[in-house]
């Protein structure tokens, strides 16, 4: 099979060196297209199911939460094993999947199974799906610098302005915010006054919610004029919820500040995010999609953050805190040069030792040939150019030298004979 291999590229030496050069040029093209990262992604196919139901302790939420979920789950295709943890107040249910399954058909699957299920969790707790990233997807962490803007008006920016904006990104995921105060109004209920006013927590929590909404009502026609009737209910400010009413005793109204105090405040924390011990700031995490270039996301996600500047308020800018490609950049020109000096040393190694310009021409078109056809592979199977790909691609120089010179010495040696043999025949 060799022999004809070999016998058939000496017939036809130019449509050899034809679909070489067509190769050389997909390889080419692949370096140009292929995904590059710094590390691999290496996570397991895997959907993540997140129900909040704060105030429960773990226990509760084991039982009423995440067992269900975990029982209802299992039965999904092409599911590997189903894993639960349970927190205060949080459950995180992990559907490992097998390797080849499509990542969006999964998430597919698992939506389908929670639409059943939904009758066995609390009213009040709602399952969602994490987002489609991976352990991987952190590309890019960014901070607002806002010097004399208070941490809640910063939150408020970035949840309600910076994260939409960067959200509609190419291949971006999610961005997580992080810092700051989330606003929130609160009522600080007085036992003792709703004791005095024979009242309970409940009625004053559906007098809130009976007060913030709003209602539709229907088209009027007047004068051939139609009117949309509806009406506005939303709370706007503390002294708004202050004067809702709780009850009537006497025909006297029972307002929720007779009861509580109300005060606009920041969501409890249990942490903050501090910047080089400078202090606290506001910012978000970028989280690349599955199987996306980080490359290419983070370069969309920079020139999408000079666009959304020129909407914040003035002296408000980004500081870039966490930036992947700058680990990208590095590794791959690291690994690039270190297999561009092998190709040239391996060049030059065997120019020297045959001492025939010829032979070690073969051996440095082979070189380059070969690692184009690399990345056509690369590409092929979805694999990105990082670290530990590029660096098999260079230590696989090695064995192709080994086999270049191998070959052009032996086929050398065998023409050099024949020459002899011919010279001594004449």
């Amino acid at each position: 099979m060799i022999e004809k291999l070999i016998s058939f590229s000496l017939h036809n030496r130019i449509m050899v060196l034809l679909i070489a050069a067509a190769l050389f040029g997909w390889g080419l093209y692949s370096v140009q297209t292929n995904k590059v990262d710094a590390i691999p992604d290496l996570s397991e196919n895997q959907v993540i199911v997140f129900t909040e139901w704060m105030g429960r302790s773990p226990q509760l939420v084991e039982d009423q939460i995440t067992y269900p979920l975990v029982t209802n789950l299992q039965g999904l295709p092409e599911v590997k094993y189903v894993r639960g943890t349970s927190m205060f107040g949080m459950s995180f249910i992990y559907i490992i999947f097998e390797d080849d399954t499509d990542v969006y058909w999964a998430r597919s699957r698992v939506l389908e199974r929670l639409n059943s299920v939904g009758n066995v969790l609390p009213e009040d707790a709602t399952p969602t799906l994490g987002p489609d990233g991976t352990g991987v997807g952190h590309v890019l962490w960014y901070t607002l610098d806002a010097p004399g803007m208070d941490l809640g008006e910063q939150r408020a920016i970035q949840d309600w302005y910076v994260k939409f904006g960067l959200q509609n990104v190419k291949g971006v995921s999610e961005v997580a915010s992080f810092g700051g105060f989330q606003k929130q109004y609160q009522v600080t209920i007085d036992p003792t006054k709703l004791t005095y006013y024979n009242l309970s927590v409940p009625q004053v929590i559906q007098a809130v919610r009976a007060n913030n909404n709003e209602a539709g009502g229907r088209k009027f026609e007047l004068a051939d004029i139609g009117y949309i009737i509806k009406t506005t209910g939303y709370l706007k400010s503390v002294e708004e919820v202050e004067n809702i009413a709780v009850t009537t005793t006497n025909t006297i109204p029972v307002r929720v500040k007779d009861v509580a105090s109300v005060q606009m405040t920041g969501e409890s924390r249990l942490g903050i995010f501090d910047v080089n011990g400078e202090g606290e700031a506001v910012g978000g995490i970028v989280v690349m999609r599955y199987g996306e270039n980080a490359e290419e996301v983070i370069g969309n996600v920079k020139v999408k953050m000079e666009e959304v500047a020129k909407g914040l308020p003035e002296g408000v800018k980004f500081n870039i805190v966490y930036d992947r490609s700058g680990l990208i950049n590095e590794s791959i020109d690291s690994v690039r040069n270190t297999l561009i000096e092998e190709m040239v040393v391996a060049s030059m190694v065997v120019f020297l030792f045959l001492f025939h310009w010829r032979s070690a021409l073969v051996i440095m078109i082979q070189l380059p040939l070969s690692v184009a056809i690399g990345f056509i592979l690369l590409n092929a199977f979805d694999i990105s150019s990082n670290i530990m790909s590029l660096t098999g691609i260079a230590l696989s120089v090695g064995v192709i030298v080994d086999d270049a010179i191998v070959m052009v010495e032996n086929a050398y040696r065998h023409l050099a004979d024949a020459t002899k043999a011919k010279q001594s025949v004449d």
